[in-house]
């Protein structure tokens, strides 16, 4: 570890020495930001462009910069639902200029910024690599408490729960798991596979800014995991001072026949402040929910675990001069969650617990310098240490105890630099991951030695270290970017060495050498329509994965993942091509893409199932299919924007999942991937006071294995058909101004129909991976949202 930190000192070392304060210039830009009616925009961002200085508006809509470099500079003014604006100011020293904004309304989001698709920022109709963007609007919207519930309402996304005890989730992208996918935390591949298991539903969406989504191989940019796309968690960032605070109330399985109703309730507080002069600022985030075990079936067996979250973090900033700023970040997150029954006793006394409690610290710092007009240098440092108690057992046993501790980190520099028809971004960086997983000891109880002398003896069964494994990857990579009147094309390519050790095996190292090259095309046919063609190679390093670190558990059967010896990396190749049109019709604001998407995999991960030992364990064997497999498909998004009151936005899926060679129940079809699926969102508010929102989630059929006790033969088990499901969920807000702030109840209601999985199994030798459909049944809520600028 001390030669990374070096590194990083190094890095810095190369930066330039930051230059002393300079006296005030007495330089200063005063005026105010409106829309076309002539309304002031409060908290809208100015920003200088080519450096770090910048501010917004206060709560009348008027802003000031003061002691400015003299000289010719380039003002931006930009606001969530209006396209920016940019003008060409002359500063003079000793004067003071007015300069007044009109901001145009972009109900489509088209000019939003993005900095996902190739690492720099930019809108979402100039990049060539389409960027689907989830805002803390609709996270509200569809009353999303964390990622995982927001992740729904993207085309090409979905959620799924694998595990009947714990509520193991993964997402699904373009109909591929999850561990295909690459979660990134403000750009950085810090999200390791063990935070990966229960993470989505760890990360309140009150610390997020936004969450950027691309689908199609992203390694030549994110290196190893990036194939089926990425997922980039923004967190919020002080750009106002603003306040709020919140309180949910929920109860889950309302009005169903056999269910146990659980209560699911939370709090959350947001605050940001900024200093007079804008050089510095600090957001704070807090979050905790308590939900209850839910019982579907009163079997006394929970479907949905036992969750207690408790969220506090900050991200602060400070600008030394004009080109120059600091970022900080640091999060905690401590988790608790079990599944199984009898939550009154410690877990070794039930039937079945299936429990973890989690530690979760992140700290990032990252230092950006401007050069020439635009260029910037990033050198930064990211990390996440995550440290978990677990107990996955039954029936009454000792021996499942664990500890797992992992340690994941990226380091490393970026620079991007802009030409007059081009640009071009290179960097180098260190992805590492130190996983340490363990069972801890116990007294044997099965195994008592009864002496002559009618004494007796527990023997101790010591603690032992399960895995030991450590992942380094060193990656270079480079992507240019030019423009030729309406063509825009990009070209990448990374380089990644990566080295992975597992300390408890000998003869465990594996290596390789990959490059992952990446080509896209833009191409405006129109002024409001837009073609893209990508083509993107990416890998799998063969490490552990997040459900290795998960064991499904019951009465009859435990099931462990385990990689191969002779496992090595799997790789892909992607095409994608989209259309995507964005126009005005009459008074409506219309969005419309289709976008088609092919991917093949070769020497694919696929598992090997042993028989039950005696003791009911069964070995998931990772290994390489012989042959690969495809996946094909396309995607389609509509958003309608008849008025500032209305909005409206659906998409849908639809998609096949093939290897070359049957697999597992000798079927060649992927399990759990539906071949269509979708979402709609309509938001419509009335007047300032009301808002009004509906969602809904279609998920077609999908083929479940299943082992239960039902089954004609539990060692085989059987492939079952569900199927179709469509939640409906509707909410009403009313806001209530107060003296400057504003204060909005709202309640509603989710999965009005109870679509929701009917044939759940029972009893201590259920199959807990039989699971299917929408996450949650029936449920209602209401709560309240207070501060000074409610979205």
């Amino acid at each position: 570890m001390k030669k990374y930190i070096l590194l990083l000192i190094f890095l810095i070392a190369l930066s330039p020495t930051l230059p002393a304060q300079k006296a005030p210039t007495d330089a200063n830009i005063i005026g105010h930001v409106i829309d076309e009616d002539g309304n002031h925009i409060p908290f809208a961002t100015i920003a200088i462009l080519g450096s770090a200085i910048g501010t917004t508006s206060d709560a009348s809509g008027h802003f000031q910069l003061i002691n400015l470099e003299p000289g010719t500079i380039v003002a931006r003014a930009q606001f969530l639902g209006y396209k920016p604006k940019e003008q060409i100011i002359q500063v003079k020293l000793n004067q003071t200029l007015e300069v007044n904004f009109i901001l145009q309304e972009d109900l489509l989001g088209l000019e939003e910024v993005v900095v996902t698709g190739d690492r720099n920022e930019t809108n979402r109709t100039e990049a060539t690599t389409l960027v689907n963007r989830l805002s803390p609007k609709l996270f509200k919207a569809t009353q999303s408490i964390t990622l995982s519930e927001g992740l729904d309402f993207c085309p090409g996304l979905r959620l799924e729960n694998n595990c009947q005890n714990c509520g193991f989730t993964q997402v699904r992208m373009n109909g591929m798991e999850g561990r295909y996918a690459q979660i990134l935390i403000n750009s950085r591949p810090i999200f390791s596979g063990l935070a990966g298991v229960y993470g989505l539903e760890l990360i309140p969406a009150n610390m997020i800014d936004r969450v950027e989504v691309i689908r199609g191989g992203g390694s030549a940019l994110y290196g190893s995991n990036a194939i089926a796309g990425t997922i980039n968690i923004i967190l919020n960032d002080p750009v106002k001072n603003t306040f709020e605070f919140g309180a949910n109330s929920g109860v889950m399985g309302i009005g169903i026949t056999g269910a146990t109703p659980a209560s699911d309730h939370s709090i959350n507080a947001n605050a940001s402040l900024i200093t007079e002069d804008s050089k510095s600022g600090l957001s704070l985030y807090g979050f905790s929910r308590w939900k209850q075990p839910f019982d579907a079936n009163s079997d006394g067996f929970s479907e949905l675990s036992l969750t207690q979250n408790t969220t506090f973090g900050t991200r602060l900033f400070h600008r030394f001069n004009t080109r120059s700023k600091l970022t900080a970040d640091f999060f905690n997150i401590r988790e608790n969650r079990r599944g199984g029954d009898q939550f009154d006793e410690l877990p070794h006394l039930s039937g079945i617990t299936e429990g973890v409690e989690h530690a979760v610290t992140t700290g990032a710092i990252s230092f950006d310098q401007f050069f020439r007009e635009k260029d910037r240098l990033s050198i930064f440092a990211s990390g996440q240490q995550v440290i978990r108690d677990s107990y996955y057992g039954a029936n009454q046993s000792l021996k499942d105890y664990g500890k797992t501790q992992d340690l994941a980190f990226s380091i490393g520099t970026q620079y991007n630099t802009f030409f007059k028809s081009g640009s071009l971004v290179a960097g180098l960086e260190h992805n590492g991951a130190n996983l340490n997983d363990a069972k801890m000891g116990y007294q044997d109880l099965e195994n008592i030695v009864i002496n002559p002398d009618g004494s007796f003896e527990i023997p101790i069964i010591s603690s032992r270290v399960v895995a030991d494994q450590a992942l380094h990857t060193t990656g270079f990579y480079a992507q240019y970017e030019h423009v030729w009147g309406r063509l825009n094309a990009t070209a990448g390519l990374r380089y990644d060495h990566y080295t992975i050790i597992d300390h408890e095996r000998e003869g465990s190292r594996k290596s390789g050498n990959v490059l992952s090259p990446r080509v896209t095309m833009k191409y405006d046919l129109l002024q409001y329509l837009q073609a893209r063609i990508s083509y993107s190679q990416g890998y799998r390093a063969p490490q552990i994965f997040d459900e290795d670190l998960h064991i499904e558990t019951s009465g009859a059967r435990r099931v462990s993942h385990i990689n191969s010896p002779d496992l090595h990396q799997e790789t892909s190749h992607s095409l994608m091509a989209s259309l995507d049109f964005n126009h005005q019709i009459g008074k409506a604001q219309v969005g419309f893409l289709i976008e088609g998407f092919y991917t093949r995999l070769t020497d694919a991960f696929v598992n090997e199932i042993s028989n039950p030992d005696e003791s009911g364990v069964v070995i998931y064997r990772r290994v390489n299919a012989d042959g690969g497999a495809t996946v094909g498909g396309a995607n389609l998004e509509l958003t309608i924007v008849p008025s500032k009151k209305l909005y409206l936005k659906s998409g849908f899926t639809w998609q096949q999942s093939r290897y070359d060679e049957p697999q597992e129940f000798d079927e060649k079809r992927f399990f759990r991937t539906p071949n269509d699926y979708g979402y709609l969102m309509v938001d419509w508010k009335p007047n300032k006071k009301i808002s009004f929102s509906t969602t809904a989630n279609y998920t077609g059929k999908m083929l479940v294995p299943y082992f239960g006790p039902e089954a004609p033969n539990t060692k085989i088990g059987e492939l079952r058909e569900s199927g179709r499901f469509f939640d409906l969920g509707f909410k009403f807000g009313y806001t209530v101004v107060l003296n400057g702030s504003s204060v909005q109840f709202f309640a509603g209601l989710k999965n009005l129909f109870n679509s929701y999985q009917k044939d759940f199994d029972r009893g201590i030798s259920r199959d807990p991976g039989y699971l299917y459909g929408p996450n949650n049944p029936r449920s209602v809520y209401a709560g309240l949202r207070f501060g000074n600028f409610l979205n």
